[in-house]
């Protein structure tokens, strides 16, 4: 078992509050700590006591840190990589590809001799990245497109001139019209369509009508931070999303989504992989974006998790990973899988004890546990633990 060292990232929509109470810093702090990296992402791998990267003592030892399935499953790298994520202001709309877009998406990129860190480029590595939050304090977000008969009566309820256009390609050909018509539009046309948006959305909520007031409270706020961008009216097509503690959502392949506010425990699959389609300053690849988007639409189910080995279990339908969380009290808990563990101690303190004797987790602090290696846990503590999923165990 090694203790990690693992990075934070610091993004303006961050928080100043939750990952610095997480690790014990002052609090609020004087930037925004947005995320929380444990893992071996090669952008900001954890590192372990003697320094060295978790990916690069992986690469020097695959089958023996990960197991021999997982590594000929995956290669000489973790397949997942688990965050906090902490967030006092929106996200930008994103969605992610499936693993053949990806492999096609970045040999056409290496083929034409796109850096790597060129801001126009939009495939990083050949990797999909499906995500599930676990929420810690009550999340809200979008999450994919809300059924479309529901999205015609949330647009046509503003009774704007602007939004006709849309309107008729929604009802015409769907969000496969609807949405590319919308990121398609003139700088002019979208600054006076999202300005419009964002007033009669105002005078609604002013008005205390509770239909679609979350939406339109929503798109006025989203208006204020992107002025002009068409997101803010994108947002009125989506699954808007509250998140209890311990509720949680799984995002696949093609689902637009954005965190709006909130913390969580986050495990996706080891990826960089982001295609931006609004609420961002950053760069849009509109064809690569409506080639990866999924425009089916309906409502998002709400994961609540399942007893099994270990704690409690959120179930995905990946390989890459799953998510336990563990309530471990005095008497020791069984946490040995046959796949590798990131396990992160949430609250409490956490003894985690192996072959080669014991560690101990501090509030905020986590550990590599390499696959199949036995390992017992006692509290009083809370503990998340990523591995790899069960299919490839």
């Amino acid at each position: 078992m090694w203790q990690l060292d693992s990075p934070v990232r610091h993004y303006p929509w961050g928080s100043r509050t939750v990952i610095p109470d997480l690790l014990g810093l002052p609090s609020p702090a004087e930037v925004p700590y947005a995320e929380l990296w444990m893992g071996a992402h090669p952008d900001a791998p954890s590192r372990l006591a003697d320094g060295t990267g978790l990916d690069v003592a992986i690469a020097a030892d695959p089958d023996l840190l990960l197991g021999p399935v997982v590594h000929q499953r995956f290669g000489a790298r973790l397949p997942f990589l688990m965050k906090v994520l902490a967030a006092d202001k929106p996200l930008s709309l994103q969605a992610h590809p499936t693993r053949a877009q990806a492999e096609a998406g970045f040999a056409a990129e290496e083929a034409a001799g796109i850096p790597r860190d060129d801001p126009t480029r939009t495939f990083k590595d050949t990797c999909h990245k499906p995500e599930i939050l676990v929420a810690i304090t009550p999340v809200e977000a979008l999450c994919g497109f809300r059924p479309v008969e529901e999205s015609l009566h949330c647009l046509a309820k503003l009774q704007l001139p602007e939004l006709k256009p849309t309107i008729a390609a929604l009802a015409r050909g769907g969000l496969r019209a609807a949405i590319p018509q919308l990121l398609a539009l003139s700088a002019r046309r979208r600054d006076s369509l999202v300005t419009a948006v964002a007033h009669r959305a105002a005078e609604f909520v002013a008005a205390h009508d509770p239909e679609f007031i979350n939406t339109y409270r929503w798109a006025a706020a989203l208006a204020e931070s992107y002025p002009g961008d068409p997101g803010v009216v994108i947002s009125l097509m989506c699954n808007h999303l509250k998140l209890a503690p311990g509720e949680a959502v799984f995002l696949p392949a093609g689902n637009l989504h954005a965190y709006l506010s909130g913390a969580g425990v986050e495990v996706m699959a080891s990826s960089d992989n982001v295609l931006r389609g609004g609420l961002t300053t950053k760069h849009v690849d509109l064809a690569a974006l409506i080639e990866v988007l999924d425009f089916s639409d309906g409502k998002v189910p709400v994961l609540h998790p399942v007893l099994g080995p270990g704690g409690l279990r959120y179930r995905v339908p990946v390989e890459d990973f799953e998510l336990t969380r563990c309530d471990v009290g005095q008497d020791p808990g069984v946490l040995t899988t046959s796949g590798p563990q990131v396990v992160l101690c949430a609250a409490g303190t956490a003894v985690l004890a192996g072959p080669d004797g014991e560690l101990v987790l501090e509030k905020g602090s986590s550990a590599f546990v390499p696959a199949g290696s036995p390992v017992s846990a006692r509290g009083p503590a809370l503990l998340y633990r990523a591995t790899t999923g069960r299919l490839v165990r």
